[in-house]
């Protein structure tokens, strides 16, 4: 390097002077470190623009000294190990994907992945992960889609997806798990906005049956393949899912099958239930009020030890664990009881009990609650205070613009024309206005034999020309008339009718 500087040097230098001193301030700051260096690509790799593709290069370690302008790093199908803190030597600012899959990764140090703080797509399958450590994904609050499929996944640690609130997309299918992962809409650091799960061909067997209810309203949770027991809450869970047309299982119906017994051996249902129709049932009441609201279809007395679930516009209850001095509990009858209602229970309400058969389509389990003047939303269930008020308003508005329409219309079409000059006066004598079906009359000075005029007359200018007295309105048959003559004379208290008299 110092001798490369030297020859530069010595290319700027006309008879022992530099002739550009910038070229040779530059030179001597790129050598010196002053001015970063791009990194070159590292051997066994393929750098195109901002993507970098070191895959399949046997590599047991990562190459040091990538270059940092890369959104796009691909280590796949290579030998690598463990990704810790120190895996790469700066920080890629600009890096969007990283993809480590098809290597023998069985460990992940906690923070390994804060010096990729931007990063959107992260898969780490088809590795030898068997347990998440907590805080492992820390720094990837931007992350969107994490891939774990295909790992011996067994254990997930609480903590394990703390600084992923960005995360939408989860894969962890081809695992190992046997207990579902409440940790990740539970924890208060975990993802927020998670709405894809994937946990198929893993080892559940039993599922939370009213987190799930609560949970799978906003994501899509994939659950086939996997040995799960057949008892009456599952059985209910996915007969409601069936009714919802809940494209997770309504994709994969075929690849849910119970282990053990069979639908008509849990014993779930009783007689009496199957033929029962179900109609959607409208309750209103005011605030206050106490209400019971039997489950739909389901005749009393239920079967002891039956599970009656109901989903509600802000939570899920079960008639095993309900609080009986809660607002709102579900007795265990399975019928839902408000103690006092209040404006915000209003809203569409499901009862999910195992029926043994699926719904027909004009089925409805739902059950919907009005309290006080609120509407109740078709779609969320939520309700919605002052409806009428708002519909109230709307129509005014639009009656209000229908009759300012028609008003326009009128002034546009029946205008009044205005007294004109004659030859031979000098105006109308006061400023009157005669109302006439067309205008084109008034400027011939013709007049229907039978037509009546009226005239309204104002107040005379006092600068006014001609002098006329005033003389006191006579009315006929109760109607005040005034005629004003074409040569500027007035007329009170009686109709021309003669055109004769018009001249």
């Amino acid at each position: 390097m110092p001798a490369l500087v030297s020859q530069l040097l010595g290319k700027t230098k006309v008879g022992g002077r530099c002739c550009n001193p910038a070229a040779a301030t530059m030179l001597l700051l790129l050598y010196l470190g002053f001015i970063p260096r791009v990194a070159p690509c590292p051997p066994h790799c393929l750098c195109a623009s901002d993507i970098i593709s070191c895959s399949g290069s046997n590599l047991s370690t990562l190459p040091f000294g990538l270059p940092s302008y890369a959104s796009r790093l691909d280590l796949s199908h290579n030998v690598l190990r463990a990704v810790r803190v120190d895996w790469i030597s700066q920080s890629f600012h600009r890096l969007i994907t990283l993809v480590l899959s098809w290597n023998t990764i069985s460990q992940i140090e906690m923070a390994a992945f804060t010096a990729t703080p931007h990063l959107l797509y992260l898969d780490l399958s088809s590795n030898q992960l068997r347990v998440l450590n907590s805080s492992i994904f820390t720094g990837l609050k931007e992350l969107k889609e994490l891939l774990l499929i295909g790992n011996h996944i067994a254990q997930i640690k609480p903590g394990a997806f703390t600084d992923l609130s960005g995360l939408q997309r989860l894969y962890i299918s081809a695992n190992s798990l046997t207990t579902f992962p409440l940790g990740l809409f539970e924890d208060p650091r975990g993802p927020r906005n998670l709405t894809f799960l994937d946990l198929s061909y893993n080892r559940l067997s039993k599922l939370p049956i009213q987190s799930l209810l609560s949970v799978s309203r906003h994501a899509g949770i994939y659950l086939q393949e996997n040995p799960l027991l057949c008892d009456c809450a599952l059985i209910a869970l996915l007969e409601y899912w069936l009714w919802k047309q809940y494209h997770p299982l309504v994709d994969f119906q075929g690849e849910y099958q119970c282990r053990g017994s069979a639908v008509q051996e849990a014993n779930c249902t009783y007689p009496g239930l199957l033929d029962k129709p179900l109609h959607t049932q409208n309750y209103q009441v005011q605030p206050g009020d106490w209400l019971r609201v039997p489950c739909p279809g389901l005749s009393l007395p239920v079967q002891q030890g039956l599970i009656v679930f109901w989903v509600t516009p802000s939570t899920t209850l079960n008639s095993s664990t309900s609080d009986p001095r809660a607002h709102l509990s579900v007795l265990p009858n399975g019928t839902l009881e408000f103690q006092g209602t209040l404006m915000e229970d209003s809203g569409i309400y499901e009862c999910v009990v195992a029926r043994g058969r699926n719904h027909d389509s004009g089925d409805s389990a739902e059950v919907r609650v009005k309290v006080g003047n609120s509407s109740i939303s078709a779609t969320t269930g939520l309700a919605r205070r002052g409806g009428g008020e708002h519909f109230n308003t709307a129509f005014t508005t639009l009656a209000s613009c229908v009759i300012s329409i028609i008003l326009v219309l009128l002034y546009l079409y029946l205008t009044p024309c205005q007294c004109r000059k004659s030859r031979g006066s000098r105006g109308c004598g006061a400023r009157a206005i005669i109302l006439c079906s067309d205008p084109r009359e008034v400027e011939s000075g013709q007049r229907r034999a039978n037509g009546k005029r009226v005239a309204f007359l104002e107040p005379q200018a006092e600068d006014s020309d001609i002098s006329v007295p005033k003389t006191p309105v006579m009315t006929l048959d109760h109607v005040s008339t005034e005629g004003i003559l074409k040569n500027g004379s007035r007329t009170v208290g009686h109709t021309i009718t003669d055109p004769a008299h018009m001249e």
